[in-house]
């Protein structure tokens, strides 16, 4: 087990750096459309909290880069004391790898890793909004605000009744859950957006929190800007490196007077304000609820404020998550001051050329370097 190099907090607000482990698989089971898959991983338990993640280094062929997976829940106490638990659907062909290994197979995990969800600062109800096994993360995040007496409310959807996720703990752990099915086959017929305003209104939520295809993420998020609704969204991008080195994760973000700047979702995410995500700048820029014009602040008169629910201005800041502006300087993230050098950013010294890393010299095209394991949100969710 070692900690990762490459800087002060690498983007982590906490403190503290990732770790790279091996880890023993405690349990793999289906359920439903999906597969759990828990392991022995002490020290990152110890330090995960609900929205990051972590990278599996899987051993399917012509696979080269690790898988991200959101923490879909850990166990600090009893006896599955130090595990963590991922949720993932066999989409290809590292995916489909991961529902082969067998209880007591190792792992190479690196994690936790990106940015968590903010939690209120004052006691509102909370709505959480999932998508296919998005639900699985929001799962954690609502243990985590029952605990700070906060209620919780759920809405769930998917394509089918067999592609919801987690149908019975999704009621065990909230006050009401709302589910939705494109084919009518479980709940209301129709997408998550379709409910969204009525149980928003029933529960009096003072703030959204969603996971799940990006497309949904958007649509969400335009619907909690119409009714003035602090959202915060787990998007989910393809990733390379998942330390923010590589840049192939990134996305649009609005700020507050200069523009629009990119972001990288493994690093300054997967967390973020959704009313901040440039989605008409996005490769999600088209499809139904596309809207364009100027940013709308999220928090309406009669809702308490971004400072008053998170205790600062807009969720967590780039200087709070990194520990300066913008994120942390190279200088800071890496010694040497410009990014490192191969040597050591590897640490063994011989940091692959592109050749050596990947076989066709010139850097991978999409689809050899994820083995489609860039899916389509209808394989990764179960719906459009």
């Amino acid at each position: 087990m070692s900690a990762l190099t490459g800087g002060r907090t690498m983007g982590r607000a906490d403190g503290q750096t990732p770790v790279r482990s091996r880890c023993e698989v405690m349990a793999r089971k289906r359920d439903g459309a999906y597969y759990r898959l828990s392991f022995s991983a002490r020290e990152i338990a110890e330090r995960a909290r609900p929205g990051q993640f972590v990278q599996v280094d899987v051993q399917a062929p012509h696979t080269l880069l690790r898988r991200p997976f959101s923490i879909a829940g850990v166990s600090r106490q009893g006896p599955g004391a130090g595990t963590v638990e991922i949720v993932f659907d066999a989409h290809g062909p590292g995916t489909e790898w991961l529902t082969s290994v067998s209880v007591h197979d190792v792992l190479d995990v690196i994690g936790p890793l990106g940015t968590a969800f903010p939690l209120p600062q004052r006691k509102v109800n909370c709505l959480l909004v999932g998508g296919g096994y998005g639900v699985a993360p929001l799962f954690y995040l609502g243990e985590h605000l029952l605990r700070r007496g906060l209620r919780v409310d759920m809405i769930a959807g998917a394509a089918t009744g067999d592609r919801l996720l987690g149908i019975i703990e999704a009621k065990r752990l909230s006050a009401s859950s709302t589910f939705t099915t494109e084919d009518g086959s479980y709940g209301v017929r129709g997408r998550v957006t379709d409910v969204l305003t009525d149980v928003a209104s029933a529960t009096k939520a003072s703030v959204v929190y969603a996971c799940g295809p990006n497309p949904m993420l958007r649509a969400v998020s335009e619907a909690c800007q119409q009714l003035e609704l602090p959202v915060q969204v787990a998007v989910e991008e393809l990733m390379a490196c998942g330390i923010g080195v590589c840049f192939t994760c990134v996305l649009p973000m609005r700020g507050r007077s200069d523009g629009v700047r990119m972001k990288r979702t493994c690093l300054e995410g997967p967390v973020f304000n959704g009313a901040r995500i440039a989605w008409d700048q996005s490769r999600y820029a088209v499809g139904p609820g596309t809207r364009d014009g100027a940013e709308q602040d999220p928090a309406g008169d009669d809702r308490p404020t971004d400072a008053e629910l998170w205790g600062e201005a807009d969720g967590p800041t780039d200087q709070k998550r990194s520990g300066e502006e913008g994120g942390p300087a190279d200088g800071k993230r890496w010694p040497e001051g410009d990014g490192p050098t191969d040597g050591k950013r590897w640490r063994e010294g011989d940091g692959p050329t592109d050749g050596k890393r990947w076989p066709e010299g010139d850097g991978p095209t999409d689809g050899k370097r994820h083995e489609e394991d860039g899916p389509t949100d209808e394989k990764r969710w179960g719906q459009a």
